[in-house]
């Protein structure tokens, strides 16, 4: 194979490494964010990024599925799609407060 028949793999690496740091990222950012809000140091409060957190979980913790679990690798690939989504809109909506954290669009791994 030459290389330009890797070029495609190498763009959808790239594109999935981008999704895993948007979500490590929220991840990080969701519990100081709370508490911020919750001390009054930040407003307004980020509805949105609470509401799909709260998405998040519950798919997480709910008997009701797209592909049940019992299926094994397919029930939990299912899972693994949606919370992952999910943890993206949540980076999203956390960007106003990234922004007043003085933090950058671009995570450095490192800090994750």
């Amino acid at each position: 194979m030459a290389i330009r028949d890797y070029l495609p793999r190498i763009g959808r690496f790239s594109q999935r490494s981008r999704a895993f740091k948007q979500i490590l990222r929220a991840l990080k950012l969701f519990v100081p964010m709370l508490q911020d809000v919750a001390s009054g140091r930040y407003r307004p409060v980020p509805w949105s990024a609470i509401g799909w957190m709260a998405a998040a979980l519950a798919y997480l913790v709910s008997p009701i599925d797209l592909i049940p679990d019992f299926l094994m690798l397919f029930g939990i690939i299912d899972d693994v799609v949606i919370v992952s989504w999910l943890l993206t809109k949540v980076d999203h909506a956390l960007m106003d407060y990234r922004a007043w954290r003085g933090e950058s669009e671009e995570p450095d791994i490192r800090d994750i």
